[in-house]
């Protein structure tokens, strides 16, 4: 072993992607051993370092080398039940790349590991009587899974959706029922098996998997109705992969409109009307629906209310929306203040949206200062209201009404800004109001 692919195998030890990164560039052999003799790439599955194990796939590390054990670095990222370690370990092109028999080799592998259960296969492999450990971990930004440990041994839960990626991946269209059932397995949307098989329907673009999916819209059990509209959701998202956008776009705005109609469940509806509001509804339409919605005992409900009122507000939208101002729940009075303060509104919202500016829910107040400071209103006691936040503990409100008195090209800008404080946190990188003053100062430049 050379120095460079000892410090490639501890590199992958450590799940440190950037040092594996600069020494394949500098020349590691991605296929070099590690201490115990196994590639390293071995150690990026045992690890789950998936990131890892993507780069050195991609520079050449061959995932389907048979291993002492019979074994290959493929074969362990599908039973090790992480989706993300195994698509990082699958490579591109497996259609082209492996032969049928190796495919159904990896096919069974996974449906085994799928149809006993991570623990179960767990349990029977190391014959350990003690309890098995079980803990969630969390894969990129959404995903979760759960971990099984037992006699020195691990697994994580995503065997469904490492099967539904495999099968996918060659071309083998899974009845889309047995994909919804894969999905909700575990009764966790935000599982990898979940995605897993949405991103899968979404992409399998024809009216036979769209009927059959969306089938589901009236199926008891509410979530599978959750996962509907998760796919409608990222079909819309994704319109642009397919030339039959407008089709599955009517068809997305027909299917929405009956089923909010019928729909009643308290989590359902809330992301149905999510949906609704996200979509190009007709506007009257999204109205009604709202207005119909304003007054419904789950506060869950109403807190999707607000986003479908277009604007500029009818006199009904314009009252449900100052009601909803009101309402006990501060998740109804957040999202509906937004709406209050943006053009359009009657100048009767007006001490509403002053009251709002001083809620005692920090929430609701910061939403307030925002939504405030991008309206359109220019009346001096908005104006006023926005210097007097400058005064306020919560720096994003001070923010706000800086920026608002910036957009109003006040003269006290400068000074506002300066009570703001130092922007030094990562979410305020890309925030528009951190411009604020540099754009003001554009504006105002003495010309010539």
């Amino acid at each position: 072993m050379t120095e460079r692919d000892a410090a490639l195998a501890a590199a992958v030890r450590a799940a440190d992607a950037e040092r594996v990164r600069d020494l394949l560039d500098a020349g590691a052999c991605p296929d070099s051993a590690a201490e115990d003799g196994l590639p390293v790439l071995c150690g990026a599955v045992e690890t789950y370092a998936y990131g890892v194990a993507e780069l050195l796939v991609e520079a050449g590390a061959d995932p389907d080398r048979r291993l002492p054990d019979g074994t290959t670095p493929l074969l362990r990222a599908i039973e090790g039940g992480s989706p993300a370690v195994f698509e990082a370990v699958l490579g591109s092109e497996p259609r082209l790349r492996l032969a049928p028999e190796r495919r159904e080799e990896l096919l069974e592998v996974a449906r085994g590991w799928y149809e006993e259960g991570g623990a179960g296969r767990l349990r029977r492999l190391t014959r350990d009587p003690g309890p098995v450990r079980a803990q969630a971990v969390r894969e990129g930004e959404s995903n979760t899974l759960t971990e099984y440990s037992l006699g020195g041994r691990r697994v994580r839960d995503g065997h469904g959706g490492i099967l539904t990626g495999l099968e996918w991946a060659f071309r083998i269209l899974t009845p889309p029922a047995e994909l919804v059932a894969r999905a909700v397995r575990h009764g966790d949307p935000e599982h990898a098996d979940w995605w897993a098989s949405e991103w899968t329907l979404t992409v399998r673009r024809s009216a036979e998997t769209w009927a059959e999916t969306v089938a589901f819209h009236r199926h008891p059990d509410p979530l599978p109705r959750l996962f509907v509209l998760d796919v409608l959701g990222m079909h819309a998202l994704t319109d642009g992969l397919t030339q039959h956008a407008a089709w599955y776009e009517r068809e997305r705005l027909q299917l929405l409109g009956t089923w909010v109609e019928v729909e009643d469940d308290p989590v359902v509806l809330p992301r149905l009307l999510r949906a609704l509001a996200d979509e190009d509804f007709p506007g009257a339409e999204a109205e009604a629906v709202g207005l119909r919605h304003a007054g419904h005992a789950d506060a869950r409900v109403r807190r999707e209310v607000p986003g479908l009122f277009d604007r500029p507000l009818t006199p009904r939208a314009a009252g449900a929306v100052r009601n909803l101002c009101r309402d006990p729940d501060a998740g109804v009075r957040a999202a509906a203040v937004e709406v209050l303060a943006r053009e359009g509104m009657p100048a009767e919202g007006r001490p509403l949206l002053l009251a709002l500016l001083d809620d005692a829910e920090a929430q609701v107040a910061r939403r307030a200062a925002y939504a405030t400071a991008w309206s359109a209103d220019p009346s001096p006691e908005i104006t006023e209201a926005l210097v007097r936040l400058l005064d306020a503990e919560d720096q994003d409100v001070r923010l706000s009404a800086a920026y608002g008195l910036a957009l109003r090209d006040d003269p006290r800008t400068v000074g506002a800004y300066t009570r703001v404080g130092r922007l030094d946190r990562p979410e305020f990188e890309h925030d528009p109001r951190a411009d604020g003053l540099w754009r003001w100062k554009l504006r105002n430049a003495p010309s010539g």
